[in-house]
């Protein structure tokens, strides 16, 4: 039996067929941390749909999931291009079936002290992940009206304090979390329930080993109360649980999911990214 600190496949947590009949959709869904919440959908009955702008990799990330048996789709899209997304949407319509599920995963990161970042790299990425998660979640009202579906952003802990070198991430994120109150709140009377995820440090994933070493890795694991970092598997399963009936209560809550990590604040972070 697993332990509290441990975790658990998704299909020994949830009904196979939780989410059979629906579908969801994801943005960056090449992404690794996107692709495996599709993954953990997919496994749940759920049709899919991976929204991104990479063909090649769009279509790796749909054939991993195609091996668990539902439907799976590559859309092709810009979420800073609205047109893009409304014409995707519509082919998802076509193929799946309106969208009752909306992850909003797209993202852009690099770490760079704010005194050496251009402007542009900082807008590039209020554009990716403010912004276009503002279009993605405009684009999908009139499905997800029709279903009473549910969005749910892939935020991050940066929304809630400082990291050294990432302040464009950090006030992307924080916007991003703001809009999802506000969606909340205004499309809550059309049976639309907004959260977001704010996942702390995911083992085996790209964004990780952009920003640490691997031996600054293993001391950040220190600072981590339950002593572990998280797994893709488990943000699949907040997400699961989110668009779950379980959840049907919950609107406009930001959902940290890290282990405790936070509680340690970014101090230790910053002193490991200045000495390299």
């Amino acid at each position: 039996m697993p332990t509290n600190n441990s975790h658990c496949p998704i299909t020994a947590t949830f009904a196979p067929n939780l989410f059979s009949g629906r579908t969801v959709l994801i943005t960056g869904g090449a992404g690794t941390i996107n692709r495996g919440i599709g993954m953990g959908f997919a496994k749940l009955g759920a049709s899919v749909a991976l929204l991104g702008r990479t063909p090649s990799t769009l279509e790796d990330a749909v054939n991993e999931l195609r091996r668990y048996g539902g439907k799976v789709l590559p859309l092709l899209a810009d979420v800073e291009k609205i047109d893009t997304l409304e014409a995707a949407y519509r082919q998802c319509e076509a193929e799946l079936g309106s969208i009752d599920i909306l992850i909003l995963g797209a993202a852009a990161n690099f770490p760079a002290p704010a005194e050496q970042m251009s402007a542009s790299g900082f807008a590039k990425v209020i554009d990716v992940d403010l912004k276009g998660s503002f279009n993605a979640a405009r684009a999908a009202f009139s499905q997800l009206k029709k279903t009473h579906g549910s969005i749910i952003f892939i935020s991050a802990t940066n929304s809630l304090m400082p990291f050294a070198f990432q302040c464009h991430v950090g006030a992307a994120k924080a916007g991003m979390d703001s809009l999802m109150r506000g969606l909340a709140l205004e499309w809550g009377p059309h049976g639309i329930r907004c959260n977001s995820i704010l996942p702390g440090p995911i083992e085996n994933t790209e964004g990780l080993g952009r920003l640490l070493t691997s031996e600054d890795v293993e001391t950040l694991r220190d600072y981590i109360p339950i002593g572990r970092f998280g797994t893709i598997d488990d943000v699949a399963a907040v997400a699961a649980f989110l668009a779950s009936p379980a959840a049907s209560l919950l609107t406009g809550i930001t959902l940290v999911a890290d282990g405790g990590q936070a509680f340690s604040g970014s101090a230790m972070v910053a002193e490991v990214m200045a000495n390299p």
